[in-house]
């Protein structure tokens, strides 16, 4: 059974900076390509960023302020998220999949974490 643990999150105020973690229990982490997405209240979850070995991802509302990485030794996944805005807040997801060698936008994703809730307010 693959768990994916997300921490990380918090309220912070307008422009400050926050980064997600998620922790991954994949015995091959490096074959698995990764994403995370969020969901605002009363709004569907979006696909904010993802990294397999084919590509790297983010959506244009991140684009610019959000980095994410992978730490394949310790089987984590980050999200490295600065400038952030009182519209970033939501809970964000971790999610994975095998990788088969598409660019990560191909991966519907398989299995999720339970999420992290990130609050931007002042």
């Amino acid at each position: 059974q693959v768990q994916l643990v997300e921490s990380g999150g918090g309220l912070v105020q307008p422009g400050d900076s926050l980064r997600l973690s998620c922790a991954a229990s994949l015995r091959t982490f490096s074959n698995y390509a990764m994403g995370w997405f969020r969901q605002a209240p009363g709004k569907e979850r979006e696909r904010i960023s993802c990294i397999s070995e084919a590509s790297t991802y983010y959506a244009d509302s991140v684009k610019g302020r959000f980095t994410i990485s992978r730490d394949n030794a310790k089987n984590t996944v980050y999200l490295q998220m600065n400038s952030l805005k009182p519209e970033d807040t939501a809970v964000y997801y971790c999610a994975t999949e095998f990788d088969s060698g598409h660019i990560c936008n191909y991966y519907p994703m398989e299995y999720w974490g339970k999420g992290a809730l990130v609050t931007v307010s002042s």
